[in-house]
């Protein structure tokens, strides 16, 4: 047996262990046994559900099948809801599961039935994995279901409160910074799972008093490669040189890809943006909602580096929030602005007026290259 070393008990520590292994099946296309109250059933990502696993299954005498899809999805379907449903599966059918969970001209094709807490935790599962929300949930004969990884329903919904309690900061190390000289990277593990978050102290602030914050959630993309689809790889740059010149800050690099949705999320709703979806509509269309980014383990990283009174760079105003329940004190909040381009305008309205981003264009204008 496993016991959690920081004194958490054998119960939580067992179930944390199951809800990881079943990311990683669930991440491999295997299908787990969520288990509930008088009830277990297996759970499987329809984004993997192929016609090879449908036979076996049907062989096995698979019943009581379902696709539980998140509420966008059905709106997109034409099913609109404001909670997740279920549909029936009568059959196993590969290519019904795949049209209805990713085809983007997909109609509901049968009754929608309100999902259970059982179907919500099948859901959570598949986000925690970082793959498409869209789960074929199934019965099977006891027999058929051994050596299949089990996971409690209850371990799956506590998961990430869990993760928050478990933050802990595990290297640090001075790493200069082109236009930051001064600059220290501090590693976090936990908050979201099984990923790694970075906090990236510049010069020397001054912890007693107000400390330059911001929540920067990672854009592979942008960051790195710097996409005109985005202002991020502006932003991450700009607060880094602001922090520098005055008197010294944090950066929260947080792994939240695609607003909490994963990269290859992220990339199916980068090609619907293609086809004239704005961001937003995009990650609807694949059963996301505005956001999926909890903010709750970032205020934790800054009570463990001491800090305790903020002056928060965003233009986000669920950032602001998020900081004050988690217990900072926010005294002020100061916009960061990329530069517009004819890639992003869009995107950038978008977060304004469908998000509440504090976006002024005029200032946006401003920026722009002779």
């Amino acid at each position: 047996m496993t016991l959690a070393i920081d004194g958490l008990g054998l119960a939580r520590a067992s179930g944390e262990i199951a809800v990881e292994r079943a990311l990683a099946e669930v991440r491999a296309g295997r299908a787990v046994l969520l288990e509930g109250p008088g009830a277990a059933a297996l759970v499987m990502a329809a984004e993997t559900f192929e016609a090879v696993a449908a036979d076996a299954l049907g062989a096995l005498g698979a019943g009581d099948a379902r696709l539980v899809l998140p509420a966008p999805r059905l709106t997109r379907l034409g099913a609109a809801r404001e909670k997740s449903g279920s549909v029936a599966l009568p059959r196993l059918d590969a290519s019904r599961i795949a049209h209805l969970a990713l085809s983007i001209d997909a109609h509901i094709d049968a009754p929608v039935a309100p999902a259970s807490d059982f179907d919500a935790a099948a859901l959570e599962l598949l986000r925690l994995a970082l793959v498409l929300p869209a789960a074929v949930v199934l019965t099977l004969p006891a027999a058929a279901t051994e050596g299949a990884v089990r996971v409690r329903l209850e371990d799956v919904m506590a998961y990430r409160a869990t993760q928050v309690a478990q933050l802990r900061m595990v290297g640090r190390a001075p790493v200069p910074l082109e236009g930051a000289g001064e600059t220290e990277f501090v590693v976090f593990r936990g908050g979201e799972g099984l990923r790694d978050q970075v906090a990236i102290v510049v010069g020397r602030p001054d912890l007693s008093g107000p400390v330059a914050v911001r929540l920067h959630s990672a854009c592979l993309t942008g960051d790195l490669f710097g996409s005109l689809k985005c202002d991020c790889g502006d932003q991450l740059r700009d607060t880094v040189h602001r922090m520098a010149e005055g008197q010294g800050g944090i950066l929260l690099y947080l792994d939240q890809e695609g607003r909490g949705n994963g990269i290859s999320n992220k990339m199916r709703a980068y090609a619907l943006q293609a086809q004239g979806f704005d961001t937003f509509d995009a990650d609807a269309a694949l059963g996301f909602g505005l956001d999926q980014r909890r903010f709750d383990f970032a205020a934790e990283m800054l009570r463990q580096l001491g800090v305790r009174t903020v002056r928060v760079f965003t233009n986000n105003p669920l950032k602001i929030a998020a900081l004050k329940a988690g217990g900072l004190d926010v005294v002020a909040d100061q916009r960061v602005l990329g530069r517009p381009t004819a890639e992003n305008v869009r995107y950038l309205a978008s977060k304004r007026d469908r998000a509440g981003h504090y976006i002024d264009f005029d200032s946006l204008a401003a920026r722009v290259p002779d």
